[in-house]
């Protein structure tokens, strides 16, 4: 997934966002455990999400190491490309 520079507010964060539209899912199905959760660590290979396109359900990783500290959408919700999907803090 590609990540945008955070905001100056959340500064020294690194932000996830959606590398294409789609319906977001935290979790691989409706009654498994998420894969991430706000103080879940991180590495470039962690699986954070899928996003759902034209049926296809992609699976979404990292690309940066660090700590989730914010989830920035609700699980079925739809998704705009570059849309922050979490925040992390890197380190």
């Amino acid at each position: 997934a590609p990540a945008a520079a955070a905001p100056a507010a959340d500064a020294g964060l690194h932000t996830i966002t959606a590398p294409m539209v789609g319906t977001f899912y935290s979790s691989p199905a409706p009654d498994a455990d998420a894969y991430v959760e706000v103080g879940t660590r991180i590495s470039p290979e962690s699986v954070v999400c899928i996003l759902e396109a034209m049926k296809v359900m992609n699976e979404i990783k990292a690309e940066c190491s660090g700590e989730v500290v914010k989830v920035c959408v609700k699980n079925g919700e739809a998704v705009e490309y570059g849309q922050a999907l979490f925040q992390v803090k890197t380190g």
